[in-house]
């Protein structure tokens, strides 16, 4: 009777054991991915979903000066399933330095391609991209995801610092040493598919995985009805963009 007893209990935990294995084999790698309501990081969700991981998906309400980036990040999300969606408050206004989040900064309009090229342009929002990476790592901790998605692009990227690959992978590096990573072996993946492409290809590929861009707001200075300006730098790269893919383009500008 023992032995029969002890053999069903060895039975019972080889079972446990093969079907713990068999979850973590099949288990969704899961993903923090910043999400701002644009055409990049749509592009970025839609490509972390294309690979298989579980995503969850991070906004910010960072005082910029419109909130259509917001509501559109939120159709962006709801249209490629997330597990979850959460939007930060934090408020960058205080200190401004950006036409992005001071009412004092005009938004550059009408601007040629090397005037664009030429310096950092006042749309630049200061270490923007640091503040929004630390929030993601801090969470990637909490639910225990290993992969970050960002949609940066040092083609078309307007003269931000914080969009070159320099920066993403010392990033990677700084967040491992300020966490848990460290102490447990293992590495942060900051993912930024989108880095080697320009606008075109970032929308053939966006096209490719389904992504509706009809949801998605790139400009820097819309109207109070949500209209794009179609002068602004974003406005200006996005419709570029769209002309070279050689695919219409869904954004409703003014006039």
């Amino acid at each position: 009777m023992r032995n029969s007893q002890r053999l069903w209990a060895s039975v019972k935990c080889c079972g446990y054991k093969i079907i713990t294995i068999i979850i973590r084999k099949y288990q969704l790698k899961k993903a923090i991915i910043l999400v701002s309501g644009g055409l990049d990081s749509a592009t970025a969700l839609a490509v972390a979903k294309n690979e298989g991981f579980e995503c969850y998906a991070l906004s910010f309400a960072y005082g910029q000066r419109h909130k259509v980036e917001l509501a559109a990040a939120k159709h962006v999300v709801e249209s490629i399933k997330c597990r979850d969606f959460k939007v930060i408050n934090i408020d960058l206004s205080q200190w401004g330095g950006s036409a992005l989040t001071s009412d004092d900064i005009d938004v550059p309009k009408n601007r040629s391609g090397n005037e664009m090229e030429s310096d950092i342009p006042l749309t630049y929002v200061p270490a923007r991209n640091m503040v929004f990476l630390s929030f993601a790592a801090a969470w990637a901790e909490v639910v225990g995801a290993k992969d970050i998605f960002i949609g940066v692009n040092s083609v078309d990227y307007s003269g931000y610092p914080d969009c070159r690959p320099e920066f993403i992978s010392a990033f990677a590096k700084c967040a491992k040493l300020g966490t848990k990573a460290a102490d447990e072996g293992w590495d942060f993946n900051i993912h930024a598919p989108l880095q080697k492409l320009d606008k075109a290809g970032i929308i053939k590929l966006g096209i490719s995985l389904n992504v509706d861009y009809s949801l998605t707001h790139s400009c820097y200075d819309p109207s109070e009805d949500g209209r794009a300006c179609g002068a602004c730098d974003s406005c200006e790269i996005r419709r570029a963009g769209f002309a070279a893919a050689g695919i219409p383009d869904p954004t409703i500008y003014v006039g």
